[in-house]
């Protein structure tokens, strides 16, 4: 793919939908989502039922988050589906510790498999969807199927293929009236608002560059031998992928899609909810490596370029005893600005600096959404995280490739990394060799 000059298009939320969506077969996908199942969009300060599909961490954090909301009418989590029993024995017992007067799940209620999620849907009014990312896609769709509201966990899909299912489930979602909160909780920070606002109101003029950093050590791994000596036999690789499923790009969309996605979906945000229009980079595998790593890299360094020519440098590495920042900063026409920790300084004029108080805002986003089901307030995050989600997956293009990649080429890429078949003895997108060790991507010879 090479850079066109010439060819330059604005990539808003409206023309992102508009664009991808229409040219792609939204209709087809949207006319799988059936309008007969709408029956919430109403306002309501009835007991909202809520159903878990996913009961990791991430799972268990955000039941817990929705509870805080309980001051503002009453709910109950009646479902929760995994795949893996052990995970959904254990957050139900969670669960039922910390919130027993807001916890009904018998054991008809909990359900196990691949195809668990359309069970527990079924079963609710809010659907919490924090499996790992790459399911987050038909998951979103089946729920805005059967017409309820949803918080999923970001990203919302690894793959540009995912992306369209995404964007055709929300344009369906707007139209039931459904709401759709994504975990992108930053929107949701009163230092973040206030601090994006005055940028936006040209606090320090233009935004011509930006920084974004996700820069830490590895999170977790799930070793293949651990694995195994627990379960007192061989995982197939399936089981192996989705117990250590941050190091597979099918499942994950690696870390920049993981993790980076909050610091790109602030860029995204000050920039007035505009994308990318191209990127370059690169990255690879230095130190993390072998096979419990699996296939994701260990860097990347990408430049984004926006519509009006401004660009944003973005850096993402998971390497210990390194320089290490999690943050956002933009450089305008007349000042500076550290966006992380709320603080503006222009060339002209004394700095400024949010001081005001903040609610934790894992909870407020929760508090947010509970809030627009019961008033019937229009809300619907989707779109956004789906672009969001995008930017870090041309991210991911550019740095596997080692190309420049146009977004609206990303966007129309048919190369899926999903398995084509969920089953515990499925072919996977990726296996290890002879050595035990996973391929990865390749620049200059992998296509994206």
């Amino acid at each position: 793919m090479t850079h066109e000059p010439g060819i330059i298009t604005p990539y808003t939320r409206r023309s992102f939908l508009r664009r991808s969506v229409g040219a792609l077969g939204a209709a087809a996908i949207a006319g799988a989502l059936d309008p007969a199942k709408f029956a919430h969009g109403a306002a309501t300060s009835e007991e909202l039922k809520i159903a878990l599909v996913g009961c990791g961490g991430r799972g268990s954090g955000a039941v817990l988050d929705a509870m805080s909301t309980l001051n503002q009418g009453p709910l109950k989590l009646v479902a929760v589906a995994d795949v893996f029993e052990d995970r959904l024995k254990g957050a139900v017992n969670n669960f039922k510790t910390k919130h027993p007067k807001s916890v009904d799940v018998p054991q008809d209620r909990q359900f196990l498999g691949f195809d668990a999620y359309k069970q527990a849907i079924s079963a609710a009014d809010v659907v919490i969807l924090t499996t790992p990312p790459g399911f987050r896609p038909m998951m979103f769709e089946e729920a805005v199927r059967q017409g309820k509201h949803v918080f999923m966990e970001k990203p919302v899909a690894t793959d540009a293929a995912g992306i369209r299912q995404v964007l055709a489930a929300a344009a369906e979602a707007k139209k039931k009236g459904l709401k759709v909160g994504v975990g992108l909780q930053r929107h949701h920070s009163k230092g973040y608002q206030e601090t994006i606002k005055r940028l936006q109101d040209g606090a320090i003029g233009d935004l011509v560059s930006m920084r974004a950093y996700w820069n830490g050590a590895t999170p977790w791994v799930n070793p293949r031998a651990k694995l195994e000596t627990k379960a007192g036999r061989k995982l197939t690789e399936m089981e192996y992928q989705m117990r250590n499923w941050y190091y597979f790009t099918w499942i994950c969309g690696d870390h920049i899609c993981e993790q980076h996605i909050h610091n790109l979906d602030v860029i995204n945000w000050a920039k007035g909810f505009k994308y990318p229009v191209r990127a370059q980079g690169l990255g690879g595998a230095e130190v993390r490596v072998g096979m419990d790593y699996g296939e994701i890299f260990d860097h990347h360094a990408v430049e984004f370029e926006y519509e009006d020519g401004a660009r944003c440098f973005s850096y993402c590495r998971h390497i210990v005893g390194c320089w290490n920042s999690v943050s956002e900063h933009a450089q305008g026409t007349k000042g500076t600005s550290e966006i992380g920790r709320n603080v503006i300084t222009p060339k002209d004029g004394e700095a400024w600096r949010y001081r005001g108080g903040e609610r934790n805002a894992y909870e407020q986003e929760h508090s947010d959404l509970y809030d627009a089901i019961r008033n019937n307030k229009d809300y619907n995050e989707a779109e956004n995280g789906a672009m969001s989600t995008m930017t870090a997956i041309l991210g991911r293009m550019a740095t596997y490739s080692g190309q420049m990649v146009e977004m609206e080429k990303a966007l129309k890429s048919e190369i899926s990394i999903f398995p084509k078949n969920l089953a515990w003895d499925a072919e996977m997108p990726v296996k290890p060799g002879a050595d035990g060790n996973y391929p990865r991507a390749i620049p200059g010879k992998t296509k994206v």
